[in-house]
């Protein structure tokens, strides 16, 4: 049977954690690109404070109180070693908390922490020691509850956490002495309750073992001895240890070899005396103490453990005097973006926490950390567990409050919506319920909780007020409306104790779109969810709660309802259908589009592989029919990765295409693999034949059969049709020759419903009917011309020295080159691109070239560096300070962390330098990639959310201006996100990724840049609603071969008349509309604007958001066009009578 696999596992995130400015430290960065000889480059940011690239960088945190004394915190870093994410529970027990053994009463019978902490009542847990997993489920350490030794340690475990009476915590060992008085002399006991047994020795067990079988210490041995003792004598002897509970007051003596010998000899009704004891080595009191792993922490000090061995982990550890305890767990990399920890790292976070001594205990899998909520007895997993679900443990750790009053002495006032349930298109998950519309609603929830932080018994009543807008009280859940954007704090009281909850207002939303374009119902037994999220004219967007929706659909069909505030939930009624459900807010509307069941329908067994054909990039490669299919016949697709050391790609393709008629949900297609680590695409056609991009798939790490199933990317048509599998090797140094198996071809296809596509989105970024020029300085862009040196005179050489010459003629004040200038990354093809640049550009003006993942393709970063020097860096031009990195691997950290470090000093200097008021961060690869194949942008979707949030911060925070500028989509494109512009610059020379309309054109794009003064600094800052500073304008510049302006050539008066203009390029066809840069100059009898405000000379209007024309007396006017410094120009006759 083969495995299914589909794709990369969807990884979790931090939810719900704010983000700031991390501290400066260090020295000083000078970091400047060299340029041509002569040139005169803009000055180096300088000094730049550090942030230690050595250190991890705290990215995001919260923490809330738990009960008196306790606190429990998130952590989000990143550092050299990549994203970590901790969560750690602080006691104070000075405070009146305590600290209690938790299980489920038996040794081997296992539950998780959070069926164990509750059973007693804990306000927060953590799971235990180490245990006999998958076999006894005994814990491997000592154990005791309520001073009583339940288990002495296994082999030589004797190192323990241990808890007086008094609540005070420490880490000592345990020893432990055992004694067995018989009829011919005593005998030591070796182990009490232990699932192993040394050879010789007798190990005694008694009702805490619980049920598992005893013979577990005993497993493969011949000479075993058990003898039951009930009130002092033997009642059973027999050579196979037993199973099932002992009773209260029996022991169960289980020898070994030489132990099992002396057992013998006894027989029912001999007497027999079973004493133990077991005390800790430093003296002290036990009360409650679990077995520990490796010491991390001593009197301070690091211990020498290992640094490099990634895991989930738990550690826990005392202050000097013991009444301060810290509990701290890692996350794993099984179902997180965190790496985990080594047992140093412990080391080192527990010491910068300032305990006096810490230990490990058991982390990986069960490393479950667990607190309540403000004002209630519900627990919640603080930790992202390793396993993706709760793991069954021996035992654990409480944490327990004092008795309380249950009398309101507070209240936990949030909204009721949490991040991770909101609406959001953020890079990784997390929404923004702290953000509101004006004229939207917000539901918060106020739960009173007593002085413990426990339930509040006291049933308050509770009175809510605001200043903007109004809030209405229901019990515990108040609704405020703001009116106006700002903010707006919500007060919620019960009698003299209340709370406060400030929320970002935003504008009224200015478009709205569901989280899911689409959803599929697999059968009438299941249901499907979707939410809202409103945009405000700025790109800051915030979930919109269902009160505020109204939906139409047709109800036969299925039922849409209220998910609480999250958003709504789709019941089928019928199967086989689709339908749209259509969303409105106010004026705003979007769709959904619902189908219900899906079928799985096979398109090709490869009993006949005819139709297929292989074809290979810098590669070889062929297909055969092969035998050795899934389960017949199949394909064999071999390649040749050994002839260069760029990309490489092995394709079997169909000659036609194979599909079904109806909604493709996903495609599915075994593969043989041979674990070398090829990367696997999928490519698909639509109805019409057109190419989409490609889906890329897992790794093919595996050894044999496996399904891959990938899904179709939402905004792909619903008729979709299978092309090819792609084979990639991406690797320089991966020189192999390979081949896969492939069999069973399908597609999982759904009813089709027809959604209509969501309006055009523009973004005031990209300038229309102005210049960038017209800004106070301007800098020029360009990227993907992708040329190779062994064809010089290519139209992809040409591209790139076109777009050069325009850029040299802009009088930009200096270029950035984005990446993917080169194709192969060779030293000729460096050799090329260095010898274009000199001859087109030459000392004309500065230039910066950013590495791009081609810079990379053929060989490794260095190659890049001698002969263009640093992959990243800063410097700083009329005020704007400019950040460029290195995202040739696909992310940040693939670049190296320092540029991370270096990103964060940068912005953190900027935030504090007077000479700066904007900054501008240079890529290739951006956040979001706006197609729906989203397989451009940056691969680490962490890292696209930490550059979202660190420039949208800086903009908050300062009022100064950001800006994110990159490459590699193959398209122009421009969107804003929380008030910060992101453009994305499109290809110079090699071919578009999209249709003309969108975007698909070559050119380079000018930014006209204008000064942030210190008033409009503090404008933004006071009113960050209105989206920022206005302060960088984009002109995106298609090449232009030639340039028609379509007008009338005459308008009778009182007509209005439509205006348009068409580029060719080649023999591509581009409307210049959004997002190609126009500018639009009437003459001067022309009124631009309203007709109110026309006067007695103008002979007509000009609308320039609509492009066109009103006359309103005769006359001639002349009407031209500019796009990327090609003009045209249009005489148009205003008559009252046409001729």
């Amino acid at each position: 049977m083969s495995d299914t696999v589909h794709g990369p596992p969807r990884r979790s995130t931090l939810l719900s954690l704010s983000t700031g400015l991390v501290a400066l430290t260090s020295t000083a960065l000078a970091l400047v690109a060299p340029g041509p000889a002569g040139s005169d480059l803009p000055a180096a940011a300088s000094p730049v404070t550090s942030v230690d690239a050595d250190e991890p960088i705290e990215t995001a945190t919260e923490s809330r109180p738990v009960a008196a004394g306790v606190m429990a915190e998130e952590t989000e870093t990143i550092g050299p070693r990549g994203w970590q994410v901790t969560n750690a529970i602080t006691v104070d027990i000075t405070d009146g908390a305590s600290v209690g053994y938790l299980s489920t009463g038996s040794l081997t019978d296992l539950a998780p922490v959070t069926e164990q902490a509750a059973a007693e009542d804990a306000v927060a847990a953590v799971n235990g020691d180490f245990y006999d997993i998958n076999n006894s489920g005994a814990p491997i350490g000592a154990a005791f509850a309520d001073g009583r030794l339940l288990k002495s340690p296994s082999g030589n475990r004797t190192r323990m956490v241990a808890f007086a009476e008094d609540g005070t915590g420490r880490i000592t060992h345990v020893e432990f002495d055992g004694t067995v008085e018989l009829p011919d002399g005593d005998q030591p006991i070796d182990r009490l309750n232990s699932s192993d047994l040394p050879s010789g020795s007798i190990g005694a067990y008694d009702a805490s073992w619980g049920d598992y079988p005893r013979t577990r210490a005993v497993q493969g041995v011949d000479d075993v001895t058990e003898v039951i003792v009930v009130d002092g004598a033997v009642s059973d002897v027999t050579d196979t240890p037993g199973e099932g509970q002992l009773p209260d007051g029996a022991v169960a003596l289980v020898g070994r070899d030489g132990g099992a010998e002396i057992l013998d000899e006894l027989e029912p009704g001999d007497e027999v005396t079973v004493e133990w004891d077991a005390r800790a080595a430093d003296g002290g009191p036990v009360d409650t103490a679990i077995g520990t792993g490796d010491l991390l922490v001593d009197d301070g000090q690091v211990q020498d453990v290992n640094d490099s061995t990634y895991a989930a982990r738990t550690a826990i550890g005392f202050s000097e005097d013991g009444t301060e305890i810290t509990i701290l767990s890692a996350d794993g990399d099984n179902y997180s973006h965190s790496r985990g920890a080594t047992l140093a790292e412990m080391a080192r976070m527990m010491a910068d926490r300032g305990v006096r001594t810490a230990v490990e205990i058991d982390g990986g899998g069960s490393s479950t950390m667990v607190t309540r909520l403000p004002g209630t007895d519900t627990l919640q997993v603080d930790n992202e567990l390793s396993d993706g679900g709760l793991r069954n443990v021996s035992n654990g750790l409480g944490i327990f409050a004092p008795e309380t009053s249950g009398t309101t002495t507070g209240l936990w006032l949030q909204t009721a919506l949490n991040s991770d349930e909101a609406a959001s298109d953020a890079p990784v998950g997390g929404g923004r319920p702290d953000r509101a519309f004006a004229g939207l609603r917000r539901t918060l929830s106020a739960t009173p909780h007593d002085e413990t932080y426990g339930p509040a018994t006291d049933d308050p009543k509770l009175t809510w007020e605001t200043g903007n807008g109004s809030v209405t009280g229901d019990g515990h859940t108040g609704v405020v409306v703001p009116d106006e954007p700002g903010t707006a704090t919500v007060t919620a009281a019960a009698g003299s104790v209340d709370a406060e909850q400030t929320l970002d207002v935003l504008g009224a939303p200015a478009r709205i779109t569901p989280t899911e374009r689409s959803v599929n119902i697999a059968s009438l037994d299941d249901t499907a969810t979707f939410g809202v999220l409103g945009y405000d004219e700025h790109g800051t967007s915030a979930p919109i709660e269902p009160g505020d929706v109204e939906l139409d659909y047709d109800t036969s069909l299925f039922d849409v309802r209220a998910d609480g505030v999250r958003g709504f939930e789709v019941v089928p009624h019928e199967n086989g259908v689709g339908g749209l459900v259509t969303v409105r807010v106010g004026d705003t509307e979007t769709s959904v589009g619902v189908s219900v069941g899906v079928e799985k329908q096979m398109l090709d067994t490869f009993d006949d592989p005819s139709d297929w054909y292989a074809y290979g990039v810098r590669a070889d490669a062929e297909v055969e029919p092969t035998e050795n299919g899934e389960d017949g016949a199949g394909l064999r697709l071999s390649y040749d990765f050994t002839q260069a050391t760029a990309t490489r790609l092995g394709v079997s393709s169909h000659n036609d295409s194979l599909g079904v008629s109806g909604q493709s949900r996903s495609f599915g297609l075994s593969i043989y693999g041979r674990g070398q680590g090829e990367w696997t695409a999928f490519t698909f056609v639509d109805a019409d034949g057109n190419t989409l991009p490609a889906v890329y798939g897992p790794y093919i790490t595996w050894e044999g059969w496996r399904t891959v199933e990938l899904t179709v990317p939402e905004g792909y048509p619903q008729e979709l049709y299978f092309k090819r599998l792609t084979i990639i090797e991406t690797k320089a140094s991966a020189q192999y020759t390979g081949d896969v198996l492939i069999d069973n071809l399908y597609v999982n296809a759904a009813p089709t419903v027809d959604v209509p596509p969501e309006p055009d989105v523009t973004d005031p970024v990209v300038a229309q009917d102005a210049a960038a020029g017209d800004a106070e300085w301007t800098f020029a862009v360009f990227n993907d011309a992708q040329f190779v040196a062994r064809n010089p005179d290519s139209a992809l050489v040409e591209g790139a020295r076109r777009t050069l010459r325009e850029i040299k003629a802009s009088d930009a004040d200096f270029l950035v080159i984005a990446g993917d200038l080169v194709d192969e990354a060779s030293t000729a093809d460096f050799e090329l691109a260095q010898q274009i640049l000199d001859e087109e550009i030459g000392d004309a003006l500065p230039y910066y070239y950013v590495p791009g993942n081609h810079e990379v393709m053929g060989a490794d970063i260095e190659n890049f560096q001698n002969h263009f020097g640093d992959t990243h860096q800063t410097f700083d031009h009329e005020g704007t300070r400019f950040i460029t990195l290195d995202t040739s691997l696909g992310t940040l950290h693939g670049g190296g962390f320092e540029q991370i470090a270096m990103l964060r000093s940068a912005l953190d200097d900027a935030a504090d330098d007077e000479a700066i008021d904007s900054v501008a961060v240079i890529a290739h690869h951006p956040p979001r990639d706006p197609t729906p194949s989203k397989n451009s942008q940056l691969a680490d979707r962490h890292e696209a959310a930490l550059i979202e949030n660190w420039l949208a911060d800086f903009q908050y925070q300062t009022g100064k201006g950001a800006a994110f500028i990159g490459g590699h989509v193959g398209t122009f494109h421009a969107s804003s996100v929380d008030g910060v512009p992101y453009v994305i610059n499109g290809n110079s020379a090699k071919s578009p990724s999209t249709g003309t309309t969108d975007g698909g054109f070559t050119g380079w794009s000018m930014f006209g840049v204008s000064p942030v003064s210190d008033d409009e600094q503090e404008n933004a800052r006071q009113a960050a609603h209105v989206g920022g500073p206005d302060w960088v304008t984009a002109e995106l510049r298609p090449h232009v071969d030639e340039l028609t302006l379509s007008v009338p050539q005459q308008v009778r008066v009182g007509d209005t008349a439509s205006l348009s203009a068409t580029i060719t390029q080649g023999s591509r066809e581009i409307p210049v509309t959004y997002p190609v840069s126009s500018a639009w100059e009437p003459s001067r009898q022309v009124h631009v604007g309203s007709p109110d405000d026309a006067r007695a000379r103008h002979s007509a209007v000009y609308d320039p958001r609509m492009r066109e024309l009103t006359a309103l007396r005769p006359g001639l006017v002349t009407l031209s066009v500019t796009v990327n410094d090609t003009t045209e120009h249009q005489r148009i006759r205003l008559v009252r009578d046409p001729r």
